[in-house]
């Protein structure tokens, strides 16, 4: 089930068990997931997109593997707030992937997560390559921890 808004997300959620952040992009899925206390958002991988089906099933077995939760998708909005083609393209995704699954989906801002995540690369004086290899999982990380220190202001 979808959860456009966070809180309603927080209250379908069990009182633990880890959660996944995503950071859908055309060419790639960035995947982070939190401990079971939900404290701390951890970049796990990424995913290459083919087509839909495939890239679920991968994300649901993962999702198995590691006894998820929930799944929070980054959902693209422009620097004033509104939604176009991004964002439109991650609730499609959301949409197909909870036909698939009983986890609760929820959505969580992800403005400047990539501009975050490469900085802190920068910061830390990682190679141009691996950079370009890591990026979409640290950004999934930036995207996760946000939600993550809302979720435990909704408690």
């Amino acid at each position: 089930m979808i959860h456009p808004e966070i809180a309603d997300f927080a209250a379908v959620l069990p009182p633990m068990g880890a959660v996944a952040g995503l950071d859908l992009g055309t060419k790639t899925i960035g995947v982070a997931v939190s401990d079971s206390l939900r404290q701390i958002a951890s970049p796990l991988t990424v995913i290459r997109r083919r087509k839909f089906t495939l890239d679920a099933a991968d994300l649901l077995a993962l999702a198995t593997r590691r006894g998820l939760v929930g799944l929070i998708l980054g959902l693209p909005r422009n620097m004033d707030g509104s939604e176009g083609p991004r964002a439109q393209s991650t609730r499609a995704f959301a949409r197909n992937l909870s036909a698939l699954t009983p986890l609760p989906i929820g959505f969580w801002d992800e403005r400047l997560s990539t501009v975050a995540a490469e900085r802190a690369l920068l910061e830390a004086d990682t190679s141009r390559k691996r950079r370009a290899e890591v990026i979409d999982q640290v950004a999934a990380g930036y995207i996760l921890q946000g939600a993550l220190d809302r979720l435990r202001h909704l408690r």
